[in-house]
C-alpha cells in the first residue's frame, strides 16, 4: 500500500500500490466522475441542503472527501487482513469490492435533490435508475443486477437508522462521518448560529486515517477545543456503532490547544 502518512490519505491515487486489486476501479472510476448526469447530481444536491435550509455542505467537495476517505480506509482494512462479505456474497470478484464502495459514496447523498429529510430512502431510486445506465458500460447483466444491489445497499445504511450487513457498506457509513474538519461537519447546522453543532463543527482541526497497531485502521482526529469531543461522541461513534467494523477501526480523539485542557483525549 502506498505511504500516504503526510496527507491522511486525503486523495485516492490510481497510480499507487494498494492492499486490493485495482484496475476495474481505476478503470471505471474516471468514467463515473466525468459522467455528465453525475456531475449534475452533484452540484443540484447542495442546493436542497445548503441553498434552501441553510445547512453545511452536502455536495461535490463532500462527495470528494467521503469517496477519498472510503477508498482509503478500505485499503488500511484489506491490509489488516480484514474479509469483505458484501461482493463475495453475491458471488461477484474481489476487484469489485472497491467499485461498489466508490460508487457508494459517490451517489449516497443524491437524493437530497428531493428533500433533506429522509434523503437516503430517495437516494436508492434516483442511484438505481443512473446504476442501470452506467454499470453494462462494464458488466453483463447479470453482474449489474448483483453490483447494482450492493451499491443500493451500502447508499442505504449510511443512514444510521440502517444497520449494514456488509463491510463494503460499513465503509461508507464511517467514511460519511469522517468529513468534520474546519466546519465540515455530517451533523446538519445552520450557518451563522450558536448552537452546539456549529460551535462542535468549528472545533475539528484534522482527521487522518493510518495504519493501527493494535487494530488495522487508526483514526487521528485533532480538536482545537473540547466542544470537538460532541462531534467524535454524537456523530462519529454513532456511524461506528453496528457498523461491522468496530472491531477494526481505532478512534483517537486530542485536543491541541494548551489553554483548552476540559479535554485532553478521548478514545473509541
Amino acid at each position: 500500500m502506498a505511504d500516504v502518512t503526510d496527507n491522511g490519505g486525503r486523495k485516492y491515487d490510481p497510480d499507487a500500490d494498494h492492499s486490493f486489486p485495482d484496475e476495474k476501479l481505476n478503470e471505471i472510476l474516471p468514467e463515473l466522475l466525468s459522467d455528465p448526469e453525475v456531475r449534475t447530481y452533484l452540484k443540484a444536491q447542495n442546493v436542497n441542503a445548503v441553498t434552501r435550509k441553510g445547512y453545511n455542505d452536502h455536495g461535490e467537495k463532500h462527495i470528494e472527501i467521503v469517496r477519498n476517505r472510503a477508498l482509503r480506509l478500505y485499503d488500511l482494512l484489506k491490509e489488516g487482513g480484514v474479509e469483505f462479505n458484501g461482493a463475495a456474497q453475491q458471488g461477484l470478484e474481489e476487484a469489485d469490492e472497491a467499485v461498489i464502495v466508490a460508487l457508494a459514496a459517490t451517489l449516497h447523498d443524491i437524493g437530497h435533490i428531493v428533500h433533506r429529510d429522509e434523503h437516503a430512502y430517495y437516494s436508492i431510486p434516483l442511484a438505481a435508475d443512473l446504476l442501470d445506465r452506467f454499470l453494462p458500460r462494464f458488466y453483463e447483466t447479470p453482474e449489474v443486477v448483483r453490483m447494482k444491489a450492493e451499491v443500493l445497499h451500502a447508499i442505504l445504511c449510511h443512514h444510521t437508522e440502517e444497520d449494514p450487513l456488509t463491510t463494503e457498506a460499513g465503509v461508507i457509513r464511517v467514511s460519511d462521518a469522517l468529513d468534520m474538519e474546519r466546519g465540515r461537519s455530517r451533523i446538519p447546522y445552520e450557518k451563522g448560529g450558536r448552537g452546539i453543532n456549529t460551535l462542535s463543527s468549528q472545533a475539528i482541526d484534522s482527521v487522518a486515517l493510518k495504519p493501527g497497531d493494535s487494530k488495522p485502521v487508526l483514526v487521528e482526529i485533532e480538536m482545537v477545543n473540547a466542544a470537538g469531543v460532541y462531534q467524535v461522541d454524537n456523530l462519529l461513534k454513532a456511524k461506528l456503532h453496528k457498523s461491522l467494523l468496530e472491531d477494526y477501526i481505532r478512534i483517537i480523539a486530542v485536543n491541541t490547544k494548551a489553554d483548552d485542557q476540559l479535554v485532553e483525549r478521548i478514545e473509541l
